[in-house]
């Protein structure tokens, strides 16, 4: 007779990725859990000011494109954005210093929340107007191909975002051109408080791309792997020459729209049946399942995780803020340009 062991050894889901990276998803999306659950302390301490979009819930959509692209490729999103450069390797010290609105930060303490940028690890930034992302994108993904690199750009978006008329002529250039971009519609059902079904007669949002002639397809947002496949296809045909790709990402925040929303548009319940896929505790079963790791090694993982945060936090509370002169710096490529008065 089989033991519960043997048993659950022989409903293990099979393997579709290395042990590697299964260890890389679960531990990089901790960290992005960890540090925004931090950050949502800290906002309510006033230690961050000003707006705080968190991404929890939606970290497979960072780290399975982490994984699914190369060194080079370049990403940009909206004002959510702590999630990817994390996914990324961005340093978290930087990022939260930026939180804080330090000189250590990202940007030097001048974007916040929703201006981290990173430019060695081809993060160009959060962006804090509705839709302004993607023709960005599509900008970024055709000097990828002027310029020959073989590079690709995703461009991360909320379905807000969709309703933008810069939405259809991002799409139809960038279709017209070939150009080397995945456009990614990041649907969490709500957009600010709205949800799909209110705001349009079309809910399948991927079926807006069809119109212009793109593959497009819906995808688990909810699950890692299903990401990390969906922008695999998406690359390979966009390094062949064949265009650009649109995915919706079906996800769920769990968190408001921003710090101070109420989230009156929809019930704890729903809320909590979005927890039973969370992405992290679907990976952690792989892990478990598979013996990749034991729940003790897990529980080191997010010790360390929980370390690398309070270190973050130390190291933006130590810093300093930016010099008041510093409101004069990075402003024009021209140090001489004329609207500059001492």
């Amino acid at each position: 007779m089989a033991t519960v062991t043997e048993k659950k050894k022989a409903s293990a889901p099979k393997l579709q990725h290395s042990k590697e990276r299964y260890m890389f998803w679960f531990e990089n999306m901790l960290l992005q859990r960890r540090f925004e659950e931090k950050a949502g302390q800290l906002y309510g301490q006033q230690k961050i000011r000003g707006f705080c979009h968190l991404y929890i819930g939606q970290e497979a959509c960072s780290s399975g494109a982490a994984t699914a692209l190369e060194k080079g490729d370049k990403y940009i999103t909206a004002y959510r954005d702590h999630g990817i450069p994390l996914a990324l390797g961005t340093d978290p010290k930087a990022i939260m210093a930026e939180l804080y609105g330090k000189k250590t930060g990202t940007t030097k303490g001048k974007g916040g929340s929703m201006h981290i940028f990173d430019k060695e690890n081809g993060f160009v930034g959060g962006h804090g107007i509705v839709g302004a992302q993607i023709p960005l994108g599509a900008g970024i993904a055709f000097a990828e191909k002027y310029n020959k690199t073989g590079k690709l750009c995703i461009c991360y978006f909320g379905d807000g975002a969709i309703r933008q008329g810069a939405f259809h002529e991002a799409l139809n250039m960038a279709m017209n051109w070939k150009l080397p971009v995945i456009f990614v519609v990041e649907n969490n059902g709500y957009a600010m408080g709205t949800s799909v079904a209110r705001s349009s007669n079309v809910t399948e949002l991927y079926t807006l791309g069809e119109a212009y002639d793109i593959p497009s397809e819906p995808v688990d947002g909810m699950s890692v792997e299903a990401i990390h496949e969906a922008v695999s296809r998406a690359a390979e045909r966009a390094r062949k020459g064949d265009g650009p790709t649109f995915l919706e990402f079906r996800t769920y925040r769990y968190r408001g729209h921003s710090m101070s929303d109420p989230q009156k548009y929809r019930s704890k319940e729903e809320v909590e049946e979005y927890k039973h896929r969370d992405p992290i505790e679907q990976i952690r079963a792989v892990i478990l399942d598979n013996n990749l790791a034991t729940a003790e090694d897990l529980e080191a993982i997010d010790k360390k995780v929980k370390e690398i945060v309070a270190e973050s936090v130390q190291f933006a509370e130590d810093s300093d803020f930016p010099d008041p002169s510093e409101a004069y710096t990075d402003v024009y490529a021209e140090n001489d340009y004329p609207f500059i008065m001492d």
